[in-house]
């Protein structure tokens, strides 16, 4: 299966919970009226599109509704699908760190699939022939620690990992001085995900941030935030609270497949201004794909992509 059909079947209850809504907003007017616009931003609303992002995205195709002189509601659903895309468009920027010797630290709560994300994103690099090492630190979970020595097998990436228990600073110390030794493109960071404590993990935050400029301060940095998306809101209250602790630079969406609630993608950015970097649809480590806003609206919408088989 191309990237593109798994991702659209892993919108399926996304894709049934937004779009057949907006569809019957739009076969169910005759004219473009307020009543038109309330009942589209309803309905986005209720998709977990979010309140700012949706009133962003109404008062767009409002404009351009008026540009291009539409009266038909069928006619202004290209615009509105444009106008999605165009919210949820990351830039040129996204992946820098793919072509620099960086460091890479996932952060969230426990539960949300940060360190498989880890596990996962080693996958992505080492296909690119990327020289990957990975860093246990998340040392408050013995199972953590586990699971990404499991990981590392399965990609054959070299891991840094101490006993359950230990200092993660000292992990990623001595992570960062192995990368240093090997060469390493990239270091991926797996961190404890406590936020009842939020002092404890601050502390934690900083300390291996300290740690990192210390030892290596020419590193590429970017701290990613792992949100589930079945969640919906909550993912967004989760980030707020992670964004008073650290510098985030991007998001990992899990668990897409699994929820209708997939419309938090457009929420979060349009909210908080950071962009989604990947999205993961499924278990394998594949299924954890780089986020393209022009194919993550076309899968939702099911337009049909020209590369449906790349």
């Amino acid at each position: 299966m191309g990237l593109f059909s798994k991702l659209k079947e892993g919108l399926t209850k996304t894709r049934n919970n937004i779009v057949s809504g907006i569809d019957s907003v739009f076969s169910g007017f005759s004219k473009i009226d307020d009543d038109f616009y309330d009942e589209l931003e309803e309905t986005l609303i209720m998709g977990d599109i979010g309140v700012r992002a949706t009133e962003e995205i109404i008062e767009d195709l409002k404009e351009k509704v008026k540009e291009n002189k539409i009266k038909q509601p069928e006619e202004c659903k290209h615009l509105l699908i444009e106008t999605i895309k165009e919210k949820m468009n990351l830039g040129e920027n996204a992946y820098d760190f793919e072509n620099k010797q960086s460091i890479v630290m996932l952060i969230g709560v426990n539960g949300v699939g940060k360190t498989t994300s880890v596990g996962k994103l080693a996958g992505l690099l080492k296909a690119q022939n990327k020289k990957v090492i990975m860093a246990a630190a998340d040392t408050f979970r013995a199972a953590a620690i586990e699971q990404l020595t499991e990981w590392s097998k399965r990609t054959g990436t070299d891991i840094i990992a101490q006993s359950e228990g230990s200092d993660p600073a000292a992990v990623i110390f001595d992570a960062v001085a192995a990368a240093k030794a090997r060469n390493a493109d990239v270091l991926l960071c797996d961190t404890a995900g406590r936020l009842h404590n939020k002092k404890n993990l601050m502390e934690e935050l900083k300390k291996i941030d300290r740690v990192i400029e210390r030892s290596y301060p020419e590193a590429y940095r970017e701290n990613l935030i792992v949100l589930d998306a079945t969640t919906g809101q909550n993912a967004l209250s989760q980030l707020k609270e992670f964004s008073e602790v650290t510098n985030i630079t991007g998001i990992i969406l899990t668990k897409m497949d699994g929820t209708a609630k997939g419309g938090i993608a457009v929420a979060i950015q349009a909210e908080m201004g950071i962009p989604v970097k990947y999205i993961g649809v499924g278990e394998q480590v594949e299924d954890l794909q780089k986020f393209d806003s022009d194919v993550f609206v076309n899968a939702l919408f099911d337009v049909k992509e020209n590369n449906d088989e790349q």
